[in-house]
């Protein structure tokens, strides 16, 4: 039990140490993050329509 409760205090201690963002910062990397993940899909899905295309074209 004295382990959990020093991990425990240890942990209190180093997020007492942490910089942590501002909440503007955290919006602006909230939405850069949210962006790329729809450009990243879009461009999935646009190259499974295609290949989507090309095989039926191929083995029909």
């Amino acid at each position: 039990m004295a382990a959990v409760q020093t991990f425990v205090q240890e942990v209190l201690s180093e997020l007492k140490k942490v910089t942590w963002p501002t909440r503007e910062k955290t919006i602006k990397l909230t939405v850069v993050v949210v962006v790329i993940s729809l450009i990243v899909g879009a461009f999935i899905g646009g190259l499974d329509s295609l290949f989507l295309k090309i095989t039926t074209l191929v083995f029909k």
